[in-house]
């Protein structure tokens, strides 16, 4: 995988250990070189576009807002963001060419750190972005320990306006255990499934079996696993899951595995397998997989 693709997939900001378990130290070096990579501090690394952004920003005397809050805080998000994402006070106009532009408040604390707040970052993003994206975000903040569980449920509970159910709905959800955006994004999918009641990082202890699956619905013994390229770079870790797998049907649960370009670029496919198990598991017809391109999607 190149510096740039792991980049990507991280969020548009990742640390030197979380790139060296999908990229060559040799290929992160060139990448820098030929300025793919943007090197801001030792040891972080960011695609050039989130460079871009803090610029834009300060060229229009506007904060950061939105997705491009979230990464200026360093929360790990679904996609970058192609663009600027902006905020000015409600009485200045600028132009939005290039740019996702915001009219609102600010506060003093806002305006001289040039970014908005966590909490506001989360509901801002919550507000609009579509739910998986969001998602993802309010996890990372969660998780890095920027938000607390509190402090969104008190936003969730002020929250008036456009997108205030969307805001509720994302806090709802939110949870920091999840690993990374591709779990959170596979949660997102799990979530719009009838009847499924997965959470994340469960714990199994059963007849013998003893192991923590991504996403866990304990009463459908059902577990499902957001599979990384970098998570099974190694061979002993690639031994470790299977024999985890294979131990895990042994005592009576079904192991869906899904892979980052299907949750990401597939989702539909994916709500489908999910959902078409489920219906397995409760004899229920088996759904038709969804079609890509007037075809059916085999799988």
């Amino acid at each position: 995988m190149t510096p740039t693709e792991a980049l990507s997939q991280l969020g548009g900001r990742a640390t030197w250990s979380q790139l060296r378990r999908v990229t060559t130290e040799r290929a992160l070096s060139r990448a820098v070189r030929e300025g793919s990579v943007v090197k801001v501090g030792r040891g972080r690394y960011v695609l050039p576009s989130v460079v871009g952004h803090r610029q834009a920003a300060a060229r229009h005397t506007a904060v950061l807002s939105h997705l491009s809050a979230a990464v200026e805080h360093g929360w790990a998000v679904k996609w970058p963001p192609t663009r600027p994402w902006l905020t000015v006070p409600r009485k200045r106009k600028i132009s939005h060419r290039g740019l996702e532009v915001t009219y609102r408040d600010l506060s003093e604390r806002e305006r001289a750190r040039g970014v908005t707040g966590f909490v506001r970052t989360v509901v801002d993003c919550a507000r609009k972005l579509p739910f998986d994206e969001a998602l993802a975000i309010a996890d990372s903040a969660l998780r890095a320990g920027d938000v607390t569980r509190d402090q969104l449920e008190a936003a969730a509970r002020a929250a008036n306006g456009p997108g205030a159910t969307r805001v509720r709905r994302v806090v709802e959800a939110a949870d920091g255990r999840a690993a990374n955006p591709f779990e959170s994004v596979l949660r997102a999918i799990a979530l719009g499934v009838p009847g499924l009641e997965a959470r994340p990082q469960v714990q199994i202890a059963d007849a013998g079996c003893f192991a923590t699956v991504d996403l866990g619905d304990v009463r459908r013994r059902l577990a499902i696993e957001a599979e990384s390229f970098a998570h099974h770079g190694q061979r002993d870790q690639l031994v470790r899951d299977c024999r985890r797998y294979t131990e895990l049907a042994t005592c009576g649960w079904t192991l869906l595995r899904f892979t980052w370009n299907d949750v990401m670029r597939r989702p539909a496919w994916v709500a489908w397998a999910i959902a078409a198990c489920v219906a397995v598991q409760d004899g229920q017809p088996r759904p038709l997989p969804p079609r890509e391109h007037g075809r059916a999607v085999a799988g």
